[in-house]
């Protein structure tokens, strides 16, 4: 309760850049309570109080460039310089240790899973960069990621509204089942969508075209 008096008075003051500047500090490990924020977003989006056409892109925004920052930083100073200095920014040497047993189970799909998983969102970044993942390969699964995220937390409040903190707690206690469904949900709606496109571009790509019959064989 104290946490989102909290948020309410920066939301009070602030505006739409609690979304923005919040998260792009949350990702460079500093606190600040990331999902609470954008659930609160969706739900003053809901009472008409904030515009959720300005949330999501700004939410967006704040996140991705946070995670740009950190990967850049990882990649620049590397592990020795985080492991001596990351402790002044809440980078323990424990919190890199998980995050390197969770790189080594699911590799670079962590950038994309790791903002569903506690503890885990605010070092991918860096330990993206610490053994260099390639930018675009990196930009990829943490700029999808960062979509899906921030959409399914502003949703929350957008959708639910007065009840969204009871569905923010089911939310955060199946927080990785949870963005799995999301994901498989717009997969699903995406094929469904444009199954027509995506058939034509199979059949061009891949279907070989059929040989035409012999000269011989006319005659």
């Amino acid at each position: 309760m104290e946490v989102l008096e909290r948020i309410e008075a920066l939301f009070n003051d602030y505006g739409y850049w609690v979304v923005f500047v919040g998260l792009l500090l949350e990702f460079i490990a500093l606190p600040f309570p990331g999902e609470t924020s954008m659930a609160y977003a969706g739900f003053l989006s809901y009472k008409g109080v904030l515009d959720i056409q300005w949330l999501i892109p700004l939410s967006f925004l704040g996140t991705t460039l946070g995670m740009t920052i950190t990967y850049w930083i990882g990649r620049k100073v590397g592990l020795p310089f985080i492991t001596k200095y990351g402790k002044w920014v809440f980078l323990s040497p424990q919190k890199l240790d998980k995050t390197k047993f969770w790189f080594e189970k699911y590799g670079y799909s962590l950038i994309s899973l790791g903002y569903f998983i506690p503890g885990i969102r605010h070092f991918t970044g860096y330990f993206s960069g610490i053994i260099v993942v390639p930018f675009r390969k990196f930009a990829a699964y943490a700029y999808s990621g960062a979509l899906i995220w921030t959409i399914l937390f502003l949703s929350i409040g957008k959708v639910f509204g007065p009840a969204w903190t009871k569905v923010f707690e089911l939310a955060i206690k199946y927080l990785l089942l949870t963005s799995l469904a999301i994901v498989a949900l717009l997969l699903g709606y995406i094929l469904l969508r444009y199954r027509k496109g995506i058939y034509s571009f199979y059949l061009k790509r891949f279907k070989k075209p059929q040989a035409e019959p012999s000269k011989s064989r006319r005659n």
